[in-house]
């Protein structure tokens, strides 16, 4: 069962997310912990930041703890503890581009060259930064919870969850693989297979800080792929990610002897374009809230499009 999420006050003041259920005859006699936890996927760590950090359950309205007993009828009402921002993140006013918002998500199409969470290299500038800026210009005081982080030069789809609560369902659904994306890649030569799968464990590369390789006892890594469309120049491949690890794409056409246009970092050449040929082209998954299964598209960035009818 999908839980039903509304705010209980305007949408664009400063308050804390409520959710709020009407306990069926089917729930009568579970307890408050077992209802949550077990009905609407609530984790250990959510149910802690909630009563530890200011928040609330109400049963009828009435403060309670996990360990009362629900009966047919009874409204249950979470309230959220406000969140709490890490001092490195600041807000900028950053366009962003939305493809879409409600209470609970947002999906967002990120340009190539941006960030997406800041780091020393990076501490300005990044989508994050864009991110709090639009919720303090909206009066919400969410921190930055990214469910499908992409790296600086890769474009495309980027889903954020609003708060805590949706990014732990999101979260979940992500390790269940239940969170699907599909890329646009350029890679370099023509591939001798249209539809593939290349399956190499992945791991971080011992002598560097960034780079990952594969290699025996690494992370299993799945990645799926079809040739769209071959030049004299190189393959336009839809890729498929059955696992999520880092550098995935760059690294399994890299290891096979197809590294991206672009990519230096992993063979790759940038005479013809300045970045990894990437972009993160559909996003589909179920909506933590409404159960309704989304999915959404973002077109080739106009580098790619130009290097591909180069």
């Amino acid at each position: 069962m999908i839980p039903l999420l509304r705010m209980n006050d305007n949408f664009n003041d400063e308050k804390v997310r409520n959710l709020n259920w009407k306990i069926t005859a089917e729930h009568e006699g579970m307890l408050i912990k077992e209802y949550l936890q077990q009905i609407q996927g609530f984790s250990r760590r959510i149910l802690r930041s909630v009563k530890f950090s200011g928040g609330a359950i109400l049963k009828n309205g009435q403060p309670v703890t996990v360990r009362q007993v629900l009966a047919a009828g009874d409204e249950l009402t979470v309230v959220f503890p406000p969140e709490k921002r890490g001092s490195h993140l600041t807000g900028e006013d950053i366009p962003l581009d939305i493809v879409h918002e409600d209470e609970d998500i947002m999906v967002l199409n990120k340009p190539a060259g941006m960030v997406t969470i800041p780091s020393m290299l990076h501490p300005t500038g990044t989508m994050a930064n864009a991110l709090i800026g639009y919720y303090e210009r909206q009066g919400l005081t969410y921190t930055v919870h990214v469910v499908t982080r992409l790296d600086r030069d890769t474009s495309g789809l980027l889903l954020v969850a609003k708060h805590r609560f949706s990014h732990s369902l999101l979260f979940e659904k992500q390790k269940e693989g239940n969170v699907n994306r599909s890329y646009y890649a350029l890679v370099e030569g023509k591939l001798k297979t249209d539809v593939a799968t290349i399956e190499a464990p992945i791991a971080k590369k011992e002598t560097s800080m960034i780079e990952r390789e594969v290699v025996a006892g690494g992370k299993r890594a799945v990645t799926h792929y079809q040739v769209i469309r071959q030049t004299d120049g190189g393959s336009l491949v839809d890729v498929r990610l059955e696992t999520g690890r880092t550098h995935q794409i760059r690294v399994h056409f890299s290891h096979i002897g197809h590294p991206l246009m672009g990519d230096d970092l992993y063979g790759g050449h940038k005479d013809k374009i300045g970045r990894q040929a990437l972009h993160c082209k559909t996003l589909a998954f179920q909506h933590p809230a409404t159960g309704e299964y989304l999915e959404f598209y973002a077109p080739m960035p106009e580098d790619m499009k130009k290097l591909l009818e180069e």
